[in-house]
């Protein structure tokens, strides 16, 4: 009998952008499941609540049904497991992105040596996007439209008090 992949996506989504649609569309290509899960206690300081991050997911990705949509909170290997998978799906813009992640992957793979972690390079037209990038463009009236999905555009538009 064939054992269901699930790949694990994790990410603070702040917001999401298309370029994590692009990974996750490429995942389910590797993977028969992605769950796209939102880091609840990471260090950074999310301009969306969390409940606004899974309502974007939610909408955003809700033509994509072998994507489940979760929150986390803890070491990503324990969650991995706890969600029966065995692979962490990251994506990578540049080298400056590597370095970071290959030592996460290296912790993670101390951690649990069971739990594999997974790159795919981001496609060339999403290499500069990032949730930084989107937002502060956004705070300062910058149009994001073809960057981020249009439920997201309205969500800054809303946040940031413009109306375009």
């Amino acid at each position: 009998m064939h054992k269901r992949k699930t790949a694990i996506y994790p990410g603070t989504f702040d917001p999401i952008t298309n370029g994590h649609c692009d990974i996750i569309r490429r995942g389910l290509k590797l993977f028969d499941r992605v769950i796209v899960a939102i880091a609840t206690d990471g260090s950074k300081n999310p301009l969306f609540t969390v409940e606004e991050r899974l309502e974007m997911l939610r909408e955003t990705l809700k033509d994509m049904p072998n994507v489940e949509i979760d929150c986390f909170d803890g070491l990503l290997v324990d969650y991995v497991v706890k969600r029966e998978a065995d692979t962490i799906l990251r994506g990578l813009r540049a080298v400056s992105d590597f370095e970071y992640e290959f030592q996460m992957a290296l912790m993670n793979r101390k951690l649990n040596k069971n739990v594999q972690t997974v790159f795919l390079m981001t496609g060339l037209r999403w290499i500069f996007i990032s949730s930084s990038i989107i937002k502060e463009a956004a705070q300062f009236g910058g149009e994001t439209r073809g960057m981020v999905p249009d439920v997201v555009r309205n969500k800054l538009n809303e946040k940031f008090g413009k109306t375009r």
